[in-house]
Order: C-alpha cells, then structure tokens, then sequence
C-alpha cells in the first residue's frame, strides 16, 4: 500500500494506524518533506520514500514494490506560505493527475482512494437541505480549493472508466475538526468576538479528525468504489457552536462580514477563502446514507460531539459560561410554562 502526504496530518496520521493493522503487509509513505522524528517514530514499519509524485519516477516505487492500493490526501486548502494560487494548483491538479496516471498504467494497482472535500458543492441559498453524491452545485464555488477539488475527482472518475478494475473511491469529507487539526475556517470560533452574517443562521455538519482519518483506512482495506459523503450525525447552527464555544456573536450585515471579521479578529478572518466565506454564510448539509449503506464506515463522533471535543481540546477559556445561558433558558421557560398553567 501506499500514501501520499505522509508529512502532514491525515498522511501521517493514516500511515501509523496502517502500520498497526497486521493484514497490511507492506506501507510506503510518500512525501516531499521528511516527517518529524515523532512521526516517523508513530509510523513504525512503514517505509519511508522521499518522492515528488509529480515526477513520473513515481511509477518505478509503484511498479517495483508490486503496490495494489493507493491513498491519495496530499491536497492543499490554501496556497503554502508567500507562495501563489497557481502553486497550489500545481501541488493539487498536476500531482493527482501525474500519480493517477500511474496507476492507470501499473498493472498491480486494484484500489485507488482520493481525499475529495464538500467543498465541491459549493455553498447558496438554493443549495437542498442536505446534498447526495449524485448532486452538484446549485451555485459554482469561489474558491481555488473547490475548483482543484472538482478536476481531481474529474481524473477519478476517468481512471474508474478506463480501469474498471480498479475500486477508485472519492471521500468528500466535510468541515474537519478536532483537537489536533482545524482548518482556519472553524479556528474564529476560538475567538472571544465572532462575527456573523445578521439575518442567516448557517447548518454546520462537521467530521472528527479521527474519524477522517479512519474513513481512509476503511476505504483503503476493504472499501468500494464510488463516491462518498463522510460526515457526522446531526448539525449545529452558527449560533448554537458560538454559544456552544462560550463566545459573544456579533451579527453583520454579509458585505461587511470579511472587513469587520479582519478588525475583530486580525489574521484569522484575513486568511478567509471564498469557500469558508459562503459556508459561515449558508452552510451545507450531507445526505450520509451511502457512506453506512455502502461503504460501511460509520462514524463514532456526531456534528456536535465533534464540535465540543474541538472547543475543549482549544484549552481556551469561554467569554460567557455555556451552562449560564442554558440555566437561564431553563428558568425562563419554567416561568413561561408557569404563566401558561395559571391562564389555564
């Protein structure tokens, strides 16, 4: 088996569960970058191999190693540091489509799973309540991210057509959160002062960074091809995660949303993409039945589990208590209720 990413979270983190699971007789993690010592310590029998999947000698470590199974999470949300946009597609569009190419031609290859985000269905007030595998987006994304995203499931889909003996299978993970990895996009919520778009209330459904990372792996041992939503049960409200987070929402007409988000909150709204801008302003909503039906994985964290164990594992301290505001919304309606028997 092989994994590209191998230095960054969802690679690494899938390398050194793999390494545990004694079926998996051999693991090649690919990347550009050495890990951490600590990485390559959790890794354990993994083999480490420093190479540019752009480069086709990516095809002598998958013909000379006999590789049957590939895992692809090396894709970027943003462009790397002080670099351009055109960067990152390069990193995201040419390294899935060179090492998709590969696979193509590597008679051993007989799955292929692609880290794929739900940032592909964009995010508009004529988006359905929740979105199946078979839908698009109502309103076309903004954002590089979900452009990149959209020509790598493109290159999927075509290895599927041409090698119909190849299970490729597209995970399209929702919001990711955790007390490890949060994209930038969740990090204003840890905000004393958070922003929101007045008169909307976007529905967040989230994923737990370990079940992120164990959807890869059960796609990768015993997975189907196919494309899948991978998300939590449930959803919260944007005012339910800020009360839930102890914060104090400060609701903004949508057109100041971003230039009030940089005053309030410096460098973390500054950094927004058109993605994380229409999400916090819309939301989106997965249908998960195919991942439980076909693919078989069920989560273990719900939307607002997953949320919670994110704000806890921020260590950072609340504005307004939480239990203060639900103590008062329980004596409030106590007194309703109390009022409501006295008429009667």
């Amino acid at each position: 088996m092989l994994v590209t990413g191998a230095s960054r979270f969802f690679g690494g983190a899938l390398v050194a569960r793999l390494a545990q699971d004694p079926s998996v007789e051999r693991i090649l993690a690919v990347d550009t970058m050495t890990p951490s010592r600590e990485l390559l310590r959790r890794m354990g029998r993994a083999e480490f191999v420093r190479a540019d999947i752009r480069n086709p000698l990516i095809r002598k470590v998958i013909d000379g190693s006999a590789v049957d199974t590939v895992v692809h999470t090396a894709v970027l949300a943003r462009p790397p540091a002080g670099a351009a946009r055109s960067v990152m597609k390069d990193l995201n569009v040419l390294s899935a489509m060179q090492l998709l190419a590969v696979c193509q031609k590597a008679p051993t290859v007989r799955r292929v799973v692609v880290r794929s985000s739900s940032a592909v269905y964009g995010c508009s007030a004529k988006d359905p309540a929740k979105f199946t595998e078979e839908m698009s987006a109502r309103t076309p994304p903004r954002g590089g991210f979900a452009h990149d995203m959209i020509e790598i499931e493109g290159f999927v889909r075509g290895l599927a057509r041409r090698r119909p003996d190849i299970a490729a299978a597209i995970l399209r993970f929702a919001p990711i959160v955790g007390p490890r990895l949060a994209g930038r996009g969740v990090q204003y919520l840890r905000s004393p002062i958070t922003p929101t778009v007045f008169g909307r209330d976007a529905r967040l459904q989230l994923l737990h960074e370990e079940d992120a990372v164990a959807s890869l792996a059960h796609a990768a041992l015993a997975g189907r091809g196919g494309t899948y939503n991978i998300a939590g049960d449930g959803a919260l409200t944007l005012s339910q995660a800020v009360r839930r987070a102890g914060r104090v929402e400060i609701p903004v007409p949508f057109g100041l949303f971003r230039t009030a988000g940089r005053v309030l909150m410096g460098p973390v709204m500054r950094e927004f993409s058109g993605e994380q801008l229409d999400y916090f302003h819309f939301g989106c909503g997965l249908d998960t039945t195919r991942m439980r039906a076909e693919l078989g994985f069920v989560p273990r964290w719900t939307t607002v589990q997953a949320f919670d164990d994110f704000i806890g594992g921020a260590a950072s301290r609340p504005v307004i208590n939480p239990a203060w505001i639900d103590a008062a919304e329980t004596k409030l309606l106590g007194l309703l209720g109390a009022g409501t028997g006295a008429q009667q």
